[in-house]
This record gives C-alpha cells, structure tokens and sequence, in this order.
C-alpha cells in the first residue's frame, strides 16, 4: 500500500519552514501575481529561490501555484513565472486556464502540471479527459465523497489530490462568481472577499444566521481508507492561515499518515484548537449534506498560545528535518585524503583534501576520524553510518576534517537541488482562424418550459437552449426555426450518467441538435453522441488561447466569462464562434447542500426561494440537478440600450431567463431587438468595471 503524500500550504517562508520541518512530503506557495490566494504573503523572487533549495535539500517538493484566469494581456507574464520556475526546479505548476494550460504543455513539455480543483473535477470523465491531455495529478472538488472519489481513483490514470483538511467553499471551485459580481474581486482571480462567511436570511430577513459558511473539513479519521484506496495525495488547505497552525495540522497529519491510524482524542483536539468553525465536518466525505456541515468561528476565538509556542519551537530551530547521509572517508600515506558522501536518493558526491603529513606525536585513527564527520549540526543532514580506512601514522588536522565535510556535504546539496533537464520550446503561434461576427445572432436560454412560449419561439433565437432534465419532460418539442441545445448539469456524478445518457437519446429522438457543455467532463459524456457540443459559462474562457484549446477539443462556440470587460471580449482573437451572456441574472453559486431544506423549511423547491443579504438585496434560489442549489444574482444584466455590446465580434449573444415569466420573456426579446432600455432595475454586470 502507497502512502500518500502530504501536500502543506506555505502562505509564506515562515509557513514554508513550519511546514517542511514537520514533516510534510510537498508545498504549494504562491510566487508571482497569478494564484489563487493573492492576499497571502507569497514569496518574492529570492525568496522563491530560496525555498526552491530548501525544500530540495531535505526531500521535500515545491508546487508553484499559478491557478488563476489570465487575460490576454497576461498570459506572456504567466507563461514567464512558469519558465522561471521551470528553470529553477519547481516540481509542478498547478493551473486552472485552459489557455495557460495548453501553453504550459506545449512550450515546457516536461514540467509536470497538476490540475487544480479551480477546473471543478468532479467525475471519472473529467479527471481521465485531463490526463490525456497531460495533467501528472488531478484534485478533485472537495465535494466528491468516498463513493466518487474511489471511483476517480480506479478509473484515472493520473494522481488523484484531495484535501484533506481545511476550509470549505459553499460554492464548487472555480464556480463562484459571487464575490466578483458583489464586490469586484474575483475569486478565480484569488481575491476572493469571502462573502460567504457573512450572515443571511433564506426566505426571511437576514438576521444571526450563517447558512453559506461551512465548517472546515477534518479527513483525518479517514486516512487508513484513503491510502487503501489509492489516493495520492492528501491537501492541507491554509495558504492565509499563520505558520504555527500549518506546524500543528502538518505534524499530527504526518504523524498520522506515517502510522497509518486516525487521530486521537488528544490530537483531534489540538487540531480544532488550531483552528475550527465550530467544530469540524467530515459529512461531503461520507455523503452527507446538511445544516449540521455548517458553522462559525467568533472574532474573539482565543488563540492557543502553549500549543502554538509549541509548534513554533520545533519550526524556529529549524534541526526537525533532516537527511541521512553516509560518509566514506580515505586517508593513505602519500595520496589527498578523500571524503564521499551519499544520501540514499542516489545523490553521490567525493571531495579531495590535502595529502596527509607523518604522525609527530599522535597518529589519527579511524574512531577519530569518524566522530569528527559526524558533526553535522546546523547542515540539515545527519550523519547516518561513518566508513573510513586510515593509514597508520598519518596526521589530518582537525581543521582539515572539518572543511572536507562542509566541501562534501555543499556538494551534496548542489547535487539535490540541481534542476532537471527540460525542454524550453517556442510558445506556439495563436491559429490564424477568425469567427469574428460583425453582429452577433441572439441565442435564450430557459429554466421553465412554460418561458417557452409561442411569442419568444415566433421571434426567432438562433438557438434555444433548455436544461436536459426538462427535455425529459418533452414528448415533443414546440414548432421552431432555430436549433434547439440541451443544457447539460453543471454538476453531476459518476453514478448519474447512465441517466444523462439517456436524457440525451431522448432529446436527440426530440430533434435537438446542439450540447452546452459547462464542464471539461460534459466532452467524454458527450462524444460519438453527434451533438454540436457549445462550451458554456463554467468553463471560465478568459483569453484567446482558452478558445483555441475549445476549439482543438471541438467544440463548436464557446461562451466567454462574465468577468471579463466588455473591451477584454471585444480584444478576444475570436479563432472560436464566441457567445456572451447579454442579458440575465448572472449565476453566483452551485451549491451541494440545498439551502431551502438546510434552513428547516423543508424541500419547497417548487416555489420561489430567496437568499436575503444585510442590505436588503434578494437572491433568487434555484433548483439544481441532484438536490443542490444555484444562487442567481439579485438584478439582471441589460445592455439592450448598449449598442457597442454587437460590435464586440460576437457571434451570438444570450439572453438568460431564470425567474422571469413567459410574458416577460418574450418582452426583453423584443426590447433586445430593438434596442431598448430596461424595463426595471438592472445591473450592468462586470461589462464595464471588470474584476481585481
């Protein structure tokens, strides 16, 4: 059995340094703008290089963290960060842009790219699609319980990443567009505002209620079944979090690991006394959802001083993490003295001193010469087995020693943190093809199958596009022009897909013709179906080369972010058909756990549900395939009365109705068609202020 390795977050050299030194297998580290905890202390460029060395030196592997959207503006810089570390040694990069993605793995073929939980993996399909395409490691959303997560396990050729242990997002990651849409900062940017930790009502006024802030998840109990299971690394999430909480969870979590048990009593409790939302949670492992995930943690929580000064002291000395090495020294009359060290990782190094001089009074024995080498102290090794064969009569000054072992062990280390040989190839040029519309054809997306009615349908959409799940309904399909799509879940699992297999025959047998696909796994589900597969929202297309990497996967268009500026989607190289959400209430979450029924109202998903914030502000709650929940934004995007929105090169352009009436849709058709300024209050979205 494989024990898995344990993946510590280094917020910062001092994290980095408590990480390492108790006893974690990997780091990841943010260093550079493109990563998704910007408001951690990260690493400047020395410092980078510094931990590059460190780590190497005591075993331990560095993943650079560069899992962001980029814009086209953006990507040469990223692209750069990446080379730099490549040259330098870094073990991985972890990414969520497919445009930086396809770039990494075409210009450093070599450099081993993890798949963040940022791309929302999810499913057998998704994680084995990403391994073809290159991906070493995939992590999985923390969502996924032991069921899909064995799955995955099986069925993927790559490593599989969970975390372990940490905060938990209400909102699958990479999904949410709440903090963005709210306040300007972007959590697929890594300036996440966290406004899921605030206080709102469902259904009612917001008062002391917590219903979008989890509890911190706590796997530790379940390290014996992870490891027999397969899984390849356990994540440690705390980027933000102070460097004596990453010594604490880091030592009882190796500790664990090495012993292959769960937690004690004792240890269990020095893990919520680093920190916890009210206690810990384990439920999406198991398969749970409910109110009882769900906690806060007061502003005044105490601080555990005696067990963080604890942790502190074994970090600060910095002597917790070491190396073995074996040393074979020779000392013969008449030759240089020499010293060879190994450190069992297949790093061999030999060092020469002076020729020995004859004995005056004391001749040098090998017991001597031994327990001199064995002073390693400060070095970040430690002497594991001494060998040496010494001439009689011979004398070495001790001063000779000494510097025979610092010239062999800096040898050694210059060995262990020498970077691999990779190749550095051209950043390929962008594909010449232009889709570039001069105005774009206008496309509707419905929730309910009464928005469809014989008004919109006469007004001619170039598309329709209608979630699989009511398709199922359809014994036929309305009378219509255009090519009507089927809108595939967002989220789903494993287990579900015989039944979206089937869905598709039936919307097929309807005369459906078209696939949105929001979700890198939808493409395995989708293929030899012969549908036009269109890429949706959640795939977070945020540059050129995103496109170009749809385009190569065949997709037929693909619809950009909605956190990108209108001038970002007008400069987009449009090698792809290209579609923008132009009017509707932006989607700010998918969530696992139904909020209607976690606030003690029991499932009335059938009726109109709201999420209220301190302000007043209400925000739509609608169902979502397999019981969860999608939180829509509290006004609707218009830009009807925006005319540069059509000289954007945009092929199509969607009208997204959520809770509007079959009246009301088929009137903000006709005011898009003509142009027309809303007829209630609105949101231009991000168009015009973009996000941090």
């Amino acid at each position: 059995m494989n024990t898995p390795e344990l993946l510590a977050p280094a917020g910062s050299p001092e994290s980095l340094r408590a990480a390492v030194q108790c006893g974690a297998g990997a780091v990841y580290l943010g260093w550079g703008e493109f990563n998704a905890r910007r408001g951690a202390k990260n690493f400047s460029d020395e410092e980078f290089a510094q931990a590059l060395e460190y780590c190497h030196q005591r075993g331990v592997r560095v993943f650079l963290t560069l899992n962001t959207l980029v814009s086209d503006r953006e990507l040469p810089r990223a692209v750069e960060t990446a080379k730099t570390a490549c040259r330098l040694g870094v073990d991985a990069v972890l990414v969520q842009d497919w445009g930086l993605f396809d770039l990494l793995r075409q210009a450093l073929p070599d450099l081993p790219l993890h798949a963040s939980t940022q791309m929302s993996l999810f499913t057998s399909g998704g994680c084995c699609e990403m391994a073809a395409d290159g991906c070493e490691r995939v992590v999985l959303a923390r969502e996924c319980s032991r069921e899909d997560t064995e799955a995955i396990v099986k069925a993927c050729p790559a490593e599989v990443e969970i975390f372990a242990h940490g905060a938990l997002c209400m909102c699958y990651s990479g999904q949410c567009a709440m903090s963005a849409v709210l306040g300007g900062r972007s959590g697929n940017r890594g300036r996440c505002a966290q406004p899921c930790r605030l206080p709102y009502g469902v259904n009612e006024p917001a008062g002391k209620r917590y219903p979008l802030s989890l509890k911190d998840s706590c796997l530790a109990a379940e390290i014996p079944d992870m490891a027999a299971m397969g899984v390849d690394c356990l994540k440690l999430e705390g980027r933000m979090k102070r460097p004596e909480y990453v010594a604490v969870v880091t030592g009882i979590y190796a500790r664990l690991l090495e012993e292959n048990r769960g937690p004690t009593a004792e240890e269990q409790r020095q893990l919520e006394q680093a920190f916890s939302r009210s206690g810990f949670t384990n439920w999406y492992w198991q398969g749970r959802h409910g109110a009882g995930m769900f906690g806060t943690r007061p502003e005044n929580a105490p601080e555990p001083k005696e067990l963080f000064a604890q942790a502190r002291a074994v970090y600060e000395k910095d002597n917790a993490r070491t190396v073995p090495v074996d040393f074979s020294a020779c000392i013969r009359a008449g030759e240089p003295c020499t010293l060879t060290a190994s450190d069992g990782d297949g790093h061999t190094v030999t060092v020469t001193g002076p020729v020995p001089e004859a004995a005056r009074t004391r001749s040098l024995t090998a017991e001597e010469l031994e327990t001199r080498l064995g002073k390693t102290g400060g070095t970040g090794y430690h002497c594991a087995a001494v060998h040496a064969v010494v001439d009689e009569g011979l004398s070495l000054p001790a001063s000779a020693v000494n510097a025979l072992r610092r010239e062999a062990l800096a040898a050694l280390t210059q060995a262990r943190v020498a970077p691999p040989v990779r190749r550095e190839l051209p950043v390929p040029a962008l594909d010449t093809t232009d889709c570039a519309a001069g105005s774009p054809e206008f496309t509707v997306s419905v929730t309910t199958a009464a928005q469809l009615s014989p008004d919109l349908l006469a007004m001619g959409p170039a598309r329709i596009y209608v979630p699989l799940e009511l398709l199922a309904a359809f014994s036929a399909l309305p009378e219509y022009t255009g090519a009507w799509c089927a809108i595939l879940p967002r989220v789903w699992r494993d287990r579900d897909e015989p039944q979206l297999r089937r869905a598709l025959d039936h919307a097929k047998g309807l005369g459906v013709t078209g696939a949105l696909a929001g979700n890198i796994g939808h493409l395995p589900l989708l293929r030899d179906l012969d549908f036009h597969v269109y890429g949706d929202f959640g795939l977070n297309v945020f540059n050129s080369r995103s496109l170009d990497y749809l385009r190569k996967k065949g997709l037929e268009s693909a619809c950009v972010s909605f956190e990108l500026r209108l001038a970002q989607i007008r400069d987009l190289r449009k090698v792809l058909p290209t579609e923008a959400i132009v009017y509707g209430r932006l989607p700010l979450m998918i969530t696992e756990n139904c909020l209607i029924e976690n606030s003690g109202q029991g499932c009335r998903c059938d009726r109109p549900n709201f999420l209220n914030d301190r302000t007043g502000a209400a925000f739509p709650l609608l169902p979502a395939f397999g019981h969860r929940t999608e939180v829509e934004n509290s006004l609707p995007v218009w830009l009807a009365d925006r005319p540069d929105y059509r000289r954007l090169g945009l092929a199509y352009a969607r009208l997204r109705f959520t809770t509007e009436t079959p009246e009301q849709c088929a009137e903000i058709l006709r005011r898009y068609q003509c142009g027309e300024a809303a007829p209630g209050p609105f949101t231009r979205g991000l168009y015009e202020r973009g996000v941090e």
